[in-house]
């Protein structure tokens, strides 16, 4: 057990080379631009950055799908050959009012409003009051929707985030409809606002017969530069939801943003500009409309063009949204905070100061009380802090105080394992145990212990790290990559170094 072949040596010394080498880019500046520079990331605790509070319009999500109905409801009835004398929502009781045309068509309107297909099992409530039928969303059908939206908007904004460049940004949901969002070193979030506060959602419509006046089914919205509005039909004719990708190009001269479509938007791209040859066509964006060409012909090859007025950033930044996805209802900022440099920098001198005085003091406890074993922890200790550095460096891990904290209390569970293996020692030499005996049994006897005790803690931040969020989570990463390390260190380079300095002595007494 105590013996080490020389390749298993090399293999040890090779490992902590390595991890040395890892380390380096944390502490200097990379030579050359082809080298892979790894580097552990500072959260926004100790570089400083952003802290946004977002909050969904759960209002719109509500208003959004009650127009949704409306349209389902019309159109049901227009297929099934009935009238209808009025149609109206009622946002304040999330709910649409229908008025059937005569007593006679009460019964077929209420067999096409029970076929409504409802987006979420148990949405739809359907009553009736006062010679009128309410169609009505339930409270538990609006509180899933706002929980979807929460998700989807949560993803949709990892990928708009991501898509700046920004570097391991913190996303995560606070409470129903509140997402919380970190972003180190990023001390001015105006873009990043600009680009979360767009809804990004992008759907065609044909343009009413009637352009200048909204009538049923129709709804007037602006125009761009302020040229007046004119109005388009409400139905969805192509989604923005079936684009598969948006790139910004340079086509005659100017900026536009260029669009690629799935089969399903191909298809309905193609159908509609087929059957509406001569007819204006809008791009709406967000309630605005982009613009509104003319269908000179059929587009049948799933791509196209928006035009406008945009700029290289403009275009690029339209492009990332419409990439990204739209968000289901728009999020607005209802908190914001900024931590400067000078903050970070006090924290990081905070954390650097308590893990090197806790360090320092650790080292001392083991040279004091474990003579020559105890430097040796002290080594293995050393080697055990730089490959937790090298670990993040080369996954390039974000790091805040609380994973300081973590680094910090790993090496006290490393100093743990090592004073239980030279109690160990100590032990089976007063027990009457020669030198080589009183070591094989000391790290036998007390291997198994070390084992169990790291294994329960290596479990239980595990589940901390999966199931925790922000702070929680890099203080859980620590300190699962500590107890990692720690095995290594304690079990393997400690051992190296007391055996080949036995082997070397053949002392007669232990220094323990």
């Amino acid at each position: 057990m105590l013996y080490y072949s020389r390749l298993r040596m090399l293999g040890v010394v090779g490992i902590c080379l390595i991890s040395a080498l890892l380390c380096l880019p944390n502490f200097m500046k990379s030579p050359s631009s082809s080298l892979p520079w790894h580097q552990v990331h500072l959260g926004l605790d100790l570089r400083g950055g952003s802290y946004l509070l977002l909050q969904l319009d759960t209002k719109t999500l509500q208003h959004d799908r009650l127009q949704s109905l409306e349209g389902e409801i019309r159109q049901g009835l227009l297929s099934a050959h009935l009238g209808y004398r009025l149609i109206q929502r009622d946002d304040a009781t999330a709910s649409v009012l229908l008025t059937p045309r005569s007593e006679s068509e009460k019964e077929s309107d209420r067999k096409v409003l029970e076929e409504l297909t409802p987006s979420i099992p148990g949405e739809l409530a359907i009553n009736e009051k006062d010679g009128r039928f309410v169609i009505s969303l339930t409270p538990e059908s609006i509180r899933a929707r706002a929980r979807e939206a929460v998700s989807r908007s949560i993803e949709i904004v990892r990928r708009r985030i991501d898509s700046t460049g920004a570097i391991d940004p913190s996303i995560a949901r606070e409470g129903e409809d509140r997402i919380v969002l970190e972003l180190p070193g990023i001390s001015d979030p105006q873009r990043i606002k600009t680009l979360l506060g767009t809804t990004a959602r992008m759907t065609f419509h044909l343009v009413s017969p009637d352009p200048l006046h909204a009538g049923p089914g129709t709804t007037m919205l602006p125009l761009p530069e302020g040229r007046g509005e004119i109005a388009v039909e409400d139905r969805v004719d192509v989604d923005g939801a079936n684009l598969t990708d948006a790139a910004a190009t340079m086509n005659e001269g100017q900026w536009v943003v260029e669009l690629k479509f799935d089969n399903k938007g191909a298809d309905d791209f193609a159908r509609i500009t087929t059957e509406n040859v001569g007819k204006p066509f809008a791009i709406v964006l967000d309630g605005h409309i982009l613009t509104s060409p003319v269908i000179n012909g059929p587009i049948t090859a799933g791509r196209g063009i928006i035009t406008g007025r945009f700029t290289a950033r403009s275009a690029s930044d339209l492009a990332l949204l419409l990439r990204a996805g739209a968000l289901p209802a728009p999020l607005a900022v209802v908190e914001q905070r900024s931590i400067g440099p000078s903050l970070g920098a006090a924290s990081i001198h905070a954390g650097v100061v308590s893990l090197a005085a806790g360090f320092v003091l650790v080292v001392l406890f083991m040279l004091l009380f474990y003579g020559r074993f105890g430097l040796y922890a002290d080594i293995a200790l050393f080697a055990n802090l730089v490959m937790i550095l090298a670990i993040l460096s080369l996954f390039g891990a974000t790091l805040t105080l609380p994973g300081m904290a973590g680094i910090l209390l790993t090496l006290g569970m490393a100093v743990d394992a090592n004073i239980l293996i030279n109690e160990r020692i100590r032990e089976e030499v007063r027990n009457g145990r020669k030198p080589l005996q009183a070591l094989q049994a000391g790290f036998q006897r007390a291997t198994g212990t070390i084992i169990d005790s790291n294994a329960t803690a290596f479990l239980a931040h595990v589940m901390l790290f999966v199931f925790g969020t922000g702070p929680v989570r890099n203080f859980a990463l620590t300190i699962t990559i500590g107890i990692v390390t720690t095995l290594f260190t304690t079990l393997v380079l400690s051992r190296m170094l007391i055996v080949r300095w036995y082997a070397h002595k053949r002392p007669q007494e232990l220094p323990v």
